[in-house]
């Protein structure tokens, strides 16, 4: 009898032990459902890169529409409500008791207590974009429960769900899929090709075949080689990039792996796993991505080595750190292993060929143009009319920077100062200054500086006058001139009507020719009203709700500004 009960407790304190680890170590595979009811399908997965940034999350299709139910995807309570015109546009954050957060982003509506909740905080706050931390608690939910509706606002390119977990205490990003959330895969990873870039002033790359930006790869079913006759060629130190890509089961959507590896004769030389997002890092994403190939050819390129100005700890501990040192005469093994969210696996194996020093001189290599700024000191360019000032650490390596000065465009006031290549990019922000002496003083708070792109389209940036010049920080190279903006923005009325009744709601559209929208206030006989801005379509919409919803007469009145400053006014009285 003793040894049944001693039996039974050692059984109840494994119980009790496996609970409480359980409980610990965070949340098991599978105890988050869908966060909604259509079958999951992939635009872009966790760490996929992208431009500025590594992708924090999984984006779910919406079946080309908005409208579908959007789920807790567990018991929890409302942390954080952001809603902005920009990023994820209306967000919603929930916590859950197992150390994780979840995130749901583009959203078209809240709904249910979340929706009281924003529209109550929006309405305290006189302002349609909100950042709002409820209290602990105090708008609970349970798994299941409908908090909102799928949407397309904020930066979304078309109709989808972002969707986030996070680890709570310090809000990295983490893999959904690694949380139980089951996405069909048994598809491996692409090998598409491999680039080599010289890591000293004394190494050297061979030429890529004609035309070709790198050596192209070929195989499938996760089994891949370089091209027939195609030798990559270096000598001295180098470095690998190798571009890849994931598709799951049935999408045609190009998604980004979990981990690369690089083997050197046999040996671990350099390790990268997509498993954590930083936010105070993700821009790194630029250096680690080849992002002149990224941004201009839509190539994937992954740097296997890393950059000096380089922060990003998703990286290995191998000794050599993606260097490969090639002694002449001495050929090396490159095997490259590259596995997706789901444990596919695709490999690339070829020789990487050590030059003769004679063989160096007969490669064409096209001197680099314009002054070398040191990544880890502070630099200056400084032409007649501009200077811009680049802080340490602005470039993630040593880089030659030019500059080129061409005539004043149409309606610019200064000329246009080309930087550089936007294509090389900028960690952190840089002070521009463009000089316009002659600039009068009634203009000197409407000249701000724009960044014209290769087709003359016009990017406001902003800035402002002072002892002759205008000064604006600037986070990318490209080309930049002076523009005035005296023109307010257009109000245009799309169906507010002098009879409302029975109607919803209505919609303004608003624009702006130059400096942008900057501020909008509504409102209904004196009392402000909540009015969303969609700067995708350039509207302002007010859905009558319980604050508006009440019948008579009214009088809408709305005032817009644009960034410099300039107002337009409008005005009608309706019945509803």
């Amino acid at each position: 009898m003793r040894i049944h009960i001693l039996n039974f407790n050692l059984l109840l304190i494994s119980a009790l032990w496996s609970i409480t680890s359980s409980g610990q170590s965070g949340n098991e595979r599978g105890t988050y459902i869908p966060p909604m009811d259509i079958p999951i399908d992939l635009s872009g997965n966790f760490m996929e890169p992208r431009d500025n940034h590594f992708h924090s999350g999984l984006d779910l299709r919406t079946q080309g529409k908005e409208g579908i139910p959007v789920k807790a995807v567990a018991d929890g309570w409302v942390s954080r409500i952001k809603i902005s015109p920009w990023g994820y546009g209306k967000a919603v954050y929930i916590d859950h008791g197992d150390g994780y957060t979840s995130v749901y982003g583009h959203l078209s509506q809240l709904k249910g207590v979340v929706g009281e909740a924003c529209l109550d905080a929006q309405y305290r706050q006189k302002d349609f974009s909100i950042d709002f931390t409820p209290e602990k608690g105090a708008v609970t939910l349970r798994q299941g429960d409908v908090i909102a509706l799928s949407g397309n606002t904020g930066g979304s390119g078309g109709p989808h769900l972002h969707f986030e977990l996070r680890r709570t205490s310090d809000q990295h990003a983490l893999d959904p899929e690694s949380l139980g959330i089951e996405v069909n895969d048994k598809t491996p990873p692409e090998i598409i090709g491999v680039r080599l870039y010289p890591l000293t002033d004394t190494s050297a790359v061979g030429p890529y075949p004609v035309k070709a930006l790198g050596f192209a790869a070929l195989g499938a079913s996760g089994r891949y080689t370089l091209k027939p006759g195609e030798s990559p060629t270096a000598y001295g130190t180098v470095g690998l990039a190798l571009h890849t890509i994931d598709r799951y089961d049935g999408g045609a959507a190009k998604c980004g792996p979990r981990r690369i590896e690089l083997f050197v004769d046999s040996v671990p030389a350099f390790g990268v796993d997509f498993d954590e997002i930083d936010f105070n890092t993700t821009r790194y994403c630029n250096a680690h991505m080849d992002y002149a190939l990224f941004k201009g050819q839509k190539m994937d390129y992954h740097r296997c080595y890393r950059q000096p100005n380089d922060k990003l700890a998703i990286y290995g501990k191998e000794v050599a750190q993606g260097r490969i040192t090639l002694v002449p005469g001495k050929d090396r093994k490159i095997h490259f292993k590259v596995t997706d969210a789901n444990g596919n696996v695709s490999d690339l194996r070829f020789i990487l060929k050590a030059a003769q020093a004679e063989e160096v001189q007969g490669w064409s290599m096209t001197p680099p143009v314009g002054s070398l700024f040191r990544y880890d000191t502070e630099n200056e360019l400084k032409e007649e009319g501009i200077s811009l000032r680049l802080p340490a650490l602005a470039l993630y390596d040593d880089t030659y920077v030019r500059y080129e000065r061409k005539a004043a465009p149409s309606k610019a006031i200064a000329p246009l100062h080309m930087l550089n290549d936007p294509q090389t990019p900028i960690h952190s922000n840089c002070t521009l200054r463009i000089d316009v002496p002659d600039l009068v003083e009634k203009n000197r708070n409407k000249a701000l500086i724009v960044r014209m792109d290769a087709s003359g389209k016009v990017n406001a940036v902003g800035g402002a006058f002072n002892d002759g010049a205008i000064t604006a920080q600037i986070r990318q190279f490209g080309n930049y001139t002076v523009m005035i903006d005296t023109v307010p923005p257009t109000i245009t009325n799309v169906d507010l009507k002098t009879a409302m009744n029975g109607r919803s709601g209505f919609t303004i559209k608003v624009a702006d020719n130059l400096s942008g929208v900057d501020s909008f206030k509504g409102n209904l006989d004196g009392e402000w009203i909540l009015l969303e801005y969609e700067p995708k379509n350039n509207t302002l919409t007010h859905t009558f709700d319980k604050h508006t919803n009440t019948s008579g007469s009214k009088v809408f009145k709305l005032e817009v500004k644009d960034e410099r400053g300039n107002t337009a006014r409008y005005e009608l009285t309706f019945a509803h």
